[in-house]
């Protein structure tokens, strides 16, 4: 059972951390600290379909839900995610219901969507062991989708009335250059859109998520009804316990 996709339907706050050191150490490393999900980049960080696999490998024994980011929607990468023993996506730039609708079909078989068979030979079905996996692998499937552009904006209410789609996360970093406000996610127009889309998602009935700036920030937006949060990245930990570190040596 996908507990992430069952909490974010009861609409639990689920706290993560990104991971984009495209590395298994690091993540075994934090898939241990107590995160509900931890998110694998493939769009901004350096990874393959083999980097992404060694890092799910290296967390298995962990209760942390492994969540992959394509670089695109494209079903052609989403089967291969899938088939290596991801179940909860998040897509970037999901701008329509027709492209929202697209994506659920690249996440189940047919007749229900368009994905590939391979259950023989995929990690997701144990390597054929799970007889199965073919009839009930789309149960297990999370699918969220990221709002970061004005026409993603506009489209909100279309996209969540997409069966299939989980939850919509908001990117405040895309966001905020879609709106004239590039590298400046606080500005005043930036959080106004925000707090009006993930107001938007919840009324049209599905869970919201952001990654959030601060903790501070994490916490009014799960007071505000967001309960899939992103609180940080892996590089940002590193970088600010290793100058925290020197710095506390200096002092």
């Amino acid at each position: 059972m996908n507990a992430l996709k069952t909490a974010l339907a009861e609409r639990r706050p689920q706290i993560g951390l990104w991971q984009a050191l495209a590395n298994p150490y690091t993540a075994e490393i934090c898939a241990g600290a107590g995160y509900d999900w931890l998110l694998f980049d493939g769009e901004h960080a350096p990874n393959t379909v083999q980097t992404l696999l060694a890092q799910l490998q290296a967390v298995a024994r962990h209760p942390v839900e492994p969540v992959v980011r394509p670089a695109v929607g494209d079903p052609a990468v989403i089967k291969q995610y899938l088939d290596i023993g991801f179940r909860s996506l998040l897509v970037p730039m999901v701008e329509s219901a027709a492209q929202a609708e697209m994506l659920v079909a690249a996440t189940r078989f047919p007749p229900r969507g368009i994905r590939g068979v391979a259950s023989a030979t995929s990690r997701a079905s144990g390597f054929g062991a799970d007889g199965g996996y073919l009839a009930r692998a789309h149960e297990d499937i999370c699918l969220i989708v990221q709002i970061e552009s004005r026409a993603g904006l506009d489209a909100i209410e279309e996209i969540a009335a997409v069966d299939g789609v989980d939850a919509l996360f908001i990117g405040p970093g895309d966001l905020a250059g879609a709106l004239g406000h590039l590298g400046n996610p606080g500005h005043a127009e930036v959080q106004d859109a925000i707090a009006g889309a993930l107001d938007r998602v919840q009324r049209a009935g599905k869970a919201a998520g952001i990654f959030a700036l601060s903790p501070e920030d994490a916490r009014a937006r799960m007071a505000a009804g967001a309960c899939f949060v992103s609180i940080g990245t892996d590089i940002g930990v590193l970088m600010k316990g290793s100058r925290g570190l020197l710095d506390a040596l200096k002092g």
